[in-house]
């Protein structure tokens, strides 16, 4: 075992920077100092000791005149000294002068002053020396007597350890412990015996809990948490137990210490499947959520609750919780109202829709106007989202819902205000019998929108779906409301030059009340200097957006106006009136034009909108079957299009995870009688005690590829060369936030090597944990050496260094061989994952960090390219197979990946297959990487320049 894997229970954090004493210096303060240079000196001994010196010459320097001392800090120093210093000769036997130690602590095992005793106890535990515990077991024993629980519970300690290394020493260890408990009164003495019975001697622990079953209520929680183990342990390993103390688990549900009831919960889920279990432990996990106030607690419980939910049989349980689960929403924590909100929607049934809908209209309401939370308005837009899907899976629910949506059409926050519109416009093409409602609606908020992204929105559904004549009219009469009066340029002007009267404005239909303000205002020579505000602040809608200079909404306008006059065309037979209606929808679009050109705006109309303003002036003006047909019919089936292919899309993922949550059982698949297994093939189920250990420990066993190329052997870098005096290798174990480096260091010479060192530093963003220690290498010997490296963010790293030796009898200076570079590949840290289109937009156009590669490969085929990018990125692809299907020689989509700490990447991918170059031309074109860090977005710029080309196996 190298000095490097030795087990370690005592970790000193060490300043670099002084210079390390000598070890004269130290043991003249040894001797001759009062307590506090005593106390330094030893200080500096253990820290020169943990850093590989070996200071023989001092042990008997402090046997004489350190270890005699009564003071409590030196007897807690020396503690830390015996357990880290060698106590053994070169060849194994024990020192002579530790039977002197061995005195002084059974001396202090009989000390009077209890935290001397206990702390001796504790020391205790870490000696792997059975002649020196030998003399001591006495005092031990004598310890589980005394009158203070903390020598008490260290003396249990000190026995099971003692019986789990040396049982030759202690043999009778579970009797004695058993009969401890059974007259123990304290709960951390008794907490500690039965964790020793359950690991030493499990028989004698299920007797004594047998005996005392009915009184594990009024137990301590940390006794309550070892019996709950206990409990799991055994059913776990002997199924016919469970009907002995599944009881006993159900009434540790009730316990009043959360960590039992959430143990307690998890195992009561692992042995009983029952309706009623899974329904009390779901009861459970529930009540912990709210009653917790750590977010963290809260999320790791709901993960719990998810877990549940994929178990089909369970599935149906948890849907009667629905209501319960959605108590969670009280908490202000946004991620934990994600994955609630998620999770009643994945639990929702034709049941409990109603209530569902209910309580999510309450709380919808309740975030109206309330603005004292920043994630307010993002628990908004999660709310529409949760009750747009209600509504689409449900569409009974649809009349409750948009009512009292529609309000946030007039919201402040856009996100929020177009979720709702895309609900809008999906409720009103799905289903027909809410369209005059919604209409009516939608006529109703109209004037109140102050987005114009919304207006647009709105004044598209407004065109698309009006189609009775008063319905009709009111859209012309909200348009004109919203205008104000026309012809906008010249009335523009003469409010600048202040010509307009009072009474000439009260005239003007639509902005009757908004104007006769302005003009009361426009009379008073006080308040002149504030008229231009006032008259900002009191402009209608779409006038206010049109002198922004915002004309895309104009073009928006002209089409809704077009479509909703060619539909009255058809409604009304008097021709007359056909006309008028047209000549008031040509005469808005051409008073727009001529406000476009002017120098009114903030910025001039675009040429596009022209084009578009222009192009529905000349349909109206001749009216042609056919652009009443692409008009009126075209638009509607290219949504019905674009609605039925995200239907089928979400469909199909829905169908994914179903599918990936059945358990299937092939028809030759072997039965497994649980009353025939044999005991040993029980045991291989895996126990989730150990599993979450080794998972807090980084040791999870992760799927290896079945490729045998993508194995260990895979991460193994080659640091040296074969003709170096030192060979070195090392394997990359990458751990989330950590990395191993096991170095395996091998003396290829004739010489015995000493201080061979590992030193090592690292670039990026990168830390080494602890310097490895020195090592003495025999000719031609080998050993291992481990460091560890901590990894702060998402971005390639190096690790490089040397190793320095001295050759035995050799008068040089240092040998040193330099190690080629570690590289730490970002693909460790990234995963791939999935978001909406919208949020991709918003990230893309926040991250200010943008990397362009060039596409330089040997694919000739785009998808096999893009496969390509995707595998060795481990990016996902959000732009949908249906998008990507067919040829037409070019190809764009959208990817994104996140990595373990939690930093966005996104991808745009632009390729093309130059033709004129023939079918054998390789695919060009560019990739765009966007990140929140410089880190990330060069990291993957460069991983994807390494891997484009694909190599030939």
């Amino acid at each position: 075992m190298t000095a490097a894997e030795n087990v370690c229970y005592t970790l000193i954090n060490v300043p670099m920077d002084s210079e390390p004493p000598s070890e004269i210096s130290l043991k003249n303060d040894l001797e001759k100092g009062d307590v506090k240079l005593k106390t330094e000196a030893l200080k500096k001994v253990i820290i020169m000791i943990l850093n590989g010196e070996k200071l023989p010459g001092l042990l008997m320097t402090i046997i004489r005149f350190v270890l005699p001392l009564q003071d409590h800090t030196i007897k807690k120093l020396l503690l830390v000294f015996w357990e880290i210093v060698p106590k053994t000769t070169p060849d194994g036997r024990l020192l002579q002068e530790m039977i002197l130690v061995c005195d002084a602590y059974r001396k202090d095992l009989q000390h009077p002053n209890e935290f001397i005793r206990g702390s001796t106890l504790r020391f205790l535990c870490k000696l792997k020396e059975a002649e020196l515990l030998e003399p001591l077991m006495p005092a031990i024993r004598a310890c589980l007597e005394h009158r203070h629980s903390y020598v008490r519970r260290n003396a249990v300690l000190a026995i099971y350890t003692i019986y789990r290394n040396f049982e030759h020493l202690i043999p009778d260890a579970p009797e004695l412990i058993h009969d401890f408990l059974v007259n123990e009164k304290d709960a951390s003495c008794k907490r500690n015996a039965f964790m020793m019975l359950i690991h030493a001697d499990q028989d004698r622990a299920l007797d004594y809990l047998s005996t005392c079953i009915d009184q594990v209520q009024t137990f301590g929680d940390i006794l309550q948490l070892v019996i709950v183990e206990l409990i799991y342990k055994v059913c776990h390993a002997n199924p016919s137990e469970r009907a002995r103390f599944i009881r006993c688990i159900y009434n540790l549900l009730q316990s009043s210490s959360p960590a039992v009831k959430y143990e307690a919960a998890g195992t009561l889920v692992t042995l009983s499947s029952a309706p009623t279990a899974i329904k009390a432990a779901a009861q459970c996990y529930i009540d912990l959520i709210i009653k917790e106030s750590d977010n963290n607690v809260k999320l790791i419980v709901l993960d719990r609750l998810i877990e549940l939910k994929e178990h089909p049989s369970h599935e149906r349980v948890l849907q009667d919780l629905v209501m319960d689960i959605l108590r969670v929403l009280s908490t202000p924590d946004l991620e934990v109202r994600k994955k609630t909100l998620q999770l009643a929607l994945d639990l929702v049934s034709s049941r409990n829709v109603e209530e569902l809908v209910i309580v999510l209209k309450k709380e919808v309401i309740k975030t109206n106007n309330v603005t004292e939370h920043e994630d307010t308005d993002k628990y908004r837009q999660l709310l529409v989202r949760t009750l747009h899907s209600c509504s689409v899976r449900f569409p009974d629910m649809a009349a409750n819902v948009i009512p009292v949506l529609m309000e946030f059409l007039s919201d402040n926050n856009e996100a929020a205000a177009a979720d709702v519109l895309e609900f809008v416009r999906e409720a009103i093409q799905r289903f027909d019998n809410l369209r005059p409602l919604i209409v009516e609606k939608m006529l109703e908020v109209f004037h109140a929108i102050k987005s114009v992204k919304i207006y647009r929105g709105a004044l598209w559904i407004l065109g698309e779906y009006c189609s009775t004549k008063e319905d009709i009219q009111s859209v012309m009469t909200e348009v004109r409301r919203s205008l104000g009066e026309i012809p906008i340029v010249e009335s523009e002007i003469k409010k600048e030059a202040g010509e307009l009267k009072p009474e000439e404005e009260v005239s003007v239909g639509p902005a009757q009340k908004l104007v006769t303000e302005m003009g009361t205002y426009a009379t008073q020579s006080a308040l002149s200097s504030s008229r231009p505000a006032k008259k900002e602040e009191d402009r209608p809608p779409l006038r206010g957006f049109l002198l922004d200079g915002d004309f895309f909404v104009a073009a928006s306008l002209a089409t809704t106006l077009t479509k909703i006059a060619l539909r009255y065309v058809s409604l009304v037979p008097e021709k007359k009136k056909q006309n008028s209606f047209n000549a008031e929808a040509m005469l808005l679009m051409a008073t727009i034009l001529h406000l476009g050109k002017s120098s009114l705006p903030k910025k001039p109309i675009t040429d596009d909108d022209v084009d578009r303003i222009s192009l529905c002036l000349k349909v109206l003006s001749e009216c042609s079957p056919l652009m009443n047909d692409i008009f009126n019919k075209e638009c509607r089936q290219s949504l019905s299009h674009m609605l039925s292919a995200k239907l089928e899309e979400e469909k199909l993922s829905q169908k994914k995870e179903s599918e990936k949550r059945n358990v299937t059982i092939q028809p030759d698949d072997p039965i497994s009688f649980m009353q025939l297994t044999a005991k040993n093939e029980m045991s291989s189920k895996e126990d989730q005690f150990q599993l979450s250990l080794l998972a807090a420990m980084g040791n999870t066993q992760r799927k290896e590829a079945a490729d045998p190329l993508a194995s260990k052997l895979n991460k193994v870098t080659q640091l040296t060369g074969f003709s170096d005096p030192v060979y070195a290798e090392a394997y990359v174990h990458v751990n989330q936030y950590d990395i191993v480096l096991d170095v395996l260091v091998v003396n290829q010479t004739s010489d015995t090597l000493q201080n061979c060192t590992l030193e090592l530093a690292t670039l990026g963003d990168l830390k080494l944990v602890e310097k490895p220690s020195p090592l003495t290498l025999a000719p031609h010997d080998f050993a291992n050496i481990k460091a560890n490296v901590k990894v702060a963010s998402t971005e390639n790293g190096i690790i490089f260094g040397n190793v320095v030796y001295d050759v035995s009898g050799a008068a040089s200076d240092r040998n040193c061989v330099v190690l080629s570079d570690i590289h730490i590949d970002i693909m460790d840290y990234i995963q791939p994952a999935s978001c909406t289109d919208a949020e991709f937009r918003q990230m893309w156009a926040e991250f200010e960090w943008e990397n362009k590669v060039t596409v330089n490969t040997n694919i000739i085929d785009l998808n096999e390219y893009l496969q390509h990018i995707l595998k060795s990125t481990n990016m996902k692809c959000l732009t949908p197979e249906k998008a990507l299907s067919g040829y037409c020689g070019f190809m764009a989509a959208n990817l994104y990946a996140r990595s373990i700490f939690g930093e966005d990447a996104l991808a745009n991918v632009s390729i093309e297959k130059p033709i004129h170059l023939g079918p054998e031309a390789p695919v060009t074109g560019h990739i765009r990487i966007r990140a929140k860090s410089q880190g990330m977005a060069l990291s993957l710029g460069d991983k994807i320049n390494l891997s484009q080309k694909k190599t030939s196996l």
